[in-house]
């Protein structure tokens, strides 16, 4: 999971992408890169590191330009080194910048065409400098440079490649170029605002970005669609992919995605708050004459949810846990040795909140379990009575292939285990897992027209299909194993 930003404005845009990338933080901390076009040159900056260690004074002063885009990394199999910071760069044809949040899964049949077929070498093992390659080729082939042209490109695009992808690129000569996978997996909004010099205009991944630059909230960009943004601020637009059932990834209503913004028309924070609601009402169905004491939620992303669980109850909400906000997502922290330490160094317990007490915590998910079997012992410790464990996602079983780096199925708690099973490995005295249905009728109160979601990672079910021999191959590179391997070498 990434975060991307692009921008098309009347002055240097480089300010405002460092600013959206700053909103975007969350969703990885990894590495950050900026690509501005000024005039026939693209300057871009890169490194590993959080947004404001990547970015100098110096280094803004450079990235000179009126169009460009932004991108922040969490570190997916295969792209984990310095050289996968994106934006990545061709300088032919025209010269092209291009970030990407998402994955594709037919990248290494896409390579051996890119070289074999397109001419083209790759030069590291991400699958963003693949699709970068992809698209400069249908780019070339199309003999022109037009706003049409690059809509032609882009369903070139969709018609090789297939997986989860928001893509922002910036093309020499011709603009912002931005599109989104056919399903609509990975989320991309677009935004506009008003200036006495001409309309400026904003892509990103999530909405919270235009906010707090400014930007009206424009509308979602369309599953399949292609976007051409001039520096002019003319705007060209069309769905160009086949026909196919959008489906967004219900994660990023579950944990990535920031409460304030809007994906597909869906406020997050109202989605959390009616997944509480949900998982309310299981508990009084399954324990009419429960014990809990005190709701407290596993800060940030379960608050809302927790709230409502409260709320449902009857009982009282409390915060527990202390955040130090110094230390990142442990979900994204790349080995499990760093997201064990970060547990201990990121929460700690309010004593008074848990002694003999019998607790409720709610948490959004449950993926590795690691973090829970620590956050569980932590409240014991803390002197509580007994302590219950909600998720207010269903039960993470299978891999997600889309862009979140969930790892190899004997890595996630779930895989093959009981609810029963896994209580005990958390070491919890109840747990208590939000059903699907319900999880999904949550997100989709507030776009009925969502009929569709990915859900792979609850109930196995893959939106654009999987290749025979796929998950083997992403075992070999997504288990925390292999990863060291790699960083060994």
């Amino acid at each position: 999971m990434c975060g991307i930003v692009g921008i098309v404005g009347n002055d240097n845009v480089a300010g405002q992408l460092y600013d959206g990338l700053t909103v975007l933080q969350h969703r990885g901390q990894d590495a950050a890169g900026i690509a501005t076009a000024d005039g026939t040159r693209l300057r871009v900056h890169k490194d590993n590191g959080l947004v404001r260690d990547v970015f100098s004074a110096k280094a803004m002063s450079v990235l000179q330009g009126r169009v460009g885009i932004a991108h922040c990394r969490y570190p997916t199999a295969g792209s984990e080194g310095m050289d996968e910071a994106q934006p990545f760069y061709v300088n032919s044809p025209y010269g092209i910048a291009l970030a990407h949040n998402g994955n594709l899964i037919n990248t290494e049949a896409l390579r051996q065409q890119v070289f074999a077929q397109d001419r083209r070498n790759i030069n590291t093992d991400s699958d963003s400098e693949v699709l970068l390659n992809v698209f400069a080729h249908e780019l070339d082939v199309q003999g022109e440079l037009t706003p049409q042209a690059a809509i032609r490109a882009v369903a070139g695009v969709h018609r090789r490649v297939k997986g989860g992808y928001a893509v922002v690129s910036v093309v020499l000569g011709l603009g912002l170029v931005a599109f989104r996978d056919p399903h609509g997996i990975r989320p991309l909004v677009l935004g506009k605002r008003e200036h006495n010099e001409g309309a400026e205009y904003i892509v990103a991944s999530e909405s919270a970005v235009l906010d707090i630059l400014g930007f009206a909230r424009v509308r979602d960009v369309q599953p399949g669609e292609a976007l051409v943004i001039t520096p002019r601020g003319e705007v060209f637009s069309e769905v160009c992919a086949q026909a196919g059932a959008q489906a967004p990834c219900i994660f990023e209503y579950v944990y990535f995605a920031r409460p304030d913004s809007m994906i597909d028309n869906v406020s997050v924070h109202k989605a959390r708050m009616r997944m509480g609601i949900k998982l309310g009402e299981k508990i009084l169905r399954l324990r009419p004459d429960h014990d809990i004491d005190t709701i407290i939620p596993i800060p940030d992303t379960s608050r809302d949810a927790a709230l409502e669980i409260s709320n449902v109850l009857g009982v009282k909400y409390r915060e527990g846990f202390i955040k130090n906000r110094y230390v990142g997502r442990t979900f994204i922290m790349p080995g499990q040795g760093e997201r064990v330490k970060s547990v201990r160094r990121k929460l700690n317990p309010i004593h008074l909140e848990f002694r003999n007490r019998v607790v409720l915590l709610v948490d959004d998910s449950i993926v590795r379990g690691t973090t829970s079997q620590q956050i569980v012992q932590m409240a014991r410790d803390a002197g509580a009575r007994k302590v219950y464990l909600a998720s207010a996602a269903p039960p993470v079983r299978y891999p997600n292939i889309y862009g979140i780096d969930m790892p190899s199925p004997d890595e996630l708690i779930a895989h093959n285990r009981s609810i029963e099973e896994i209580e005990k490995l958390l070491g919890c005295d109840w747990l208590i897992y939000q059903d699907l249905e319900d999880l999904e009728a949550a997100v989709r109160e507030g776009n009925p027209q969502l009929a569709r979601f990915d859900s792979s990672c609850f109930n196995g079910d893959y939106v654009t299909g999987i290749e025979p021999g796929y998950f083997e191959r992403l075992q070999q590179l997504r288990s925390d194993e292999a990863k060291h391997r790699r960083r060994a070498c």
